[in-house]
């Protein structure tokens, strides 16, 4: 159990998604509208050739969006672990990723969040 969700209804998921078309912006993970998520890891690798890798954080309430990784240059075989931190998504917040500067891209991207359920009413 983690600070952010003590004694409140809460699950573990982990998801992820293949960026295998250079420059397509892939949607990692959405908060769900019952929920606040703490994402407490992202995980990146590459498997074809030099790829650079960038993730953002698109928050729902204004459509600001945030680098969290804002171009990693990656060869194959490279990877990247983000954890230590907590991001806290509130509801429609998600995360977007795009592997660039390869014509043939072959990067998964990983991450596993915390979903605390908001009581309605």
């Amino acid at each position: 159990m983690s600070f952010f969700n003590q004694g409140k209804s809460a699950r573990i998921v982990s998801k992820g998604v293949i960026c295998d078309t250079e420059d397509q912006v892939e949607t990692l993970y959405t908060c769900p509208d019952n929920c606040r998520a703490e994402v407490t890891m992202l995980f990146v690798v590459n498997a074809n050739g030099t790829t650079t890798a960038l993730a953002k954080w698109v928050r729902a309430s204004d459509a600001a969006e945030f680098n969290l990784i804002g171009g990693k240059n990656l060869s194959a075989g490279d990877y990247l672990l983000l954890t230590g931190a907590t991001l806290v998504l509130e509801p429609g917040d998600r995360i977007d990723c795009v592997a660039t500067n390869q014509a043939s891209p072959a990067m998964d991207y990983m991450c596993t969040v915390i979903e605390t359920f908001i009581p309605v009413g």
